[in-house]
């Protein structure tokens, strides 16, 4: 919800805000060259594209490039537009706006995949040096737990130990989830109900598994956080099975 509030005020500054720079220049527009007031266009639609997505950076310059038109060029206060350069000004005007909106855009989308990834590398490495320490298998699994509720967005995460009961849906180590053995649309159909198991097994030898409740009306998490939930849970896995190992040895 928030991104969406996000887009649609966005979306409404991609309109208003080259309006308001318009207005805003109107007592200079004999002073001001066309040029430079088109720098001015750019940097709004820069500013809107960055805020919002692709869209919103589309209809600031578009936006921009009528409200030139209309306060900037002969004849003013009409959509009417005669003489070239202000034509090619213009026109000019909503291309670049175009390419920059989009160019913005997509720098903005760049940057939240290297945060995520960053995140997603931060867990891992977390869990990876908690379950290699002295620190107790009960310890990784709860550390674990933690880390899927926020990475998957979950409601619930609890941790059964010893053997498997029922056949609920499974995430996969591949990032796929298996409903009664078929391959369920994640992305179509959302999250199956109901609890979903996540395995931990390590050198074929089943330490047991986290089953997640997922939240309810959310998005279904990217495929490259299901794969990180996998190696977290690899991880518990592997602390769960030197446990096993060092009780046996010492038995």
């Amino acid at each position: 919800m928030r991104r969406s509030l996000r887009d649609v005020a966005a979306l409404a500054a991609g309109f208003v805000a080259p309006l308001a720079t318009a207005l805003v220049f109107v007592p200079f527009r004999t002073s001001l060259t066309h040029t430079n007031l088109a720098l001015v266009f750019m940097v709004v639609v820069v500013a809107v594209s960055a805020l919002g997505n692709r869209l919103a950076g589309a209809v600031a310059a578009l936006s921009a490039a009528a409200w030139f038109d209309f306060f900037h060029a002969r004849p003013y206060l009409s959509f009417d537009i005669h003489g070239r350069a202000d034509v090619e000004t213009a026109v000019l005007l909503l291309v670049a706006g175009l390419i920059v909106s989009q160019l913005a855009a997509r720098a903005r989308v760049l940057k939240r995949v290297a945060v995520t990834d960053a995140s997603h590398l931060e867990r891992l490495h977390g869990t990876t040096r908690l379950a290699r320490s002295t620190a107790s298998s009960d310890e990784v699994v709860r550390r674990t737990r933690r880390e899927l509720i926020e990475l998957l967005d979950l409601s619930a995460c609890r941790f059964e130990y010893g053997t498997l009961l029922g056949r609920p849906p499974r995430l996969d180590p591949d990032g796929t989830v298996r409903v009664a053995g078929w391959i369920w649309d994640l992305e179509r159909q959302g999250w199956p109900e109901g609890e979903i198991e996540l395995r931990a097994g390590v050198r074929g030898r089943y330490q047991g598994r986290f089953m997640i409740t997922p939240t309810p009306d959310t998005l279904p998490p990217s495929l490259e956080a299901r794969l990180v939930a996998a190696d977290l849970v690899a991880q518990a896995a592997i602390a769960l099975d030197d446990d096993t190992g060092e009780g046996a040895r010492r038995a």
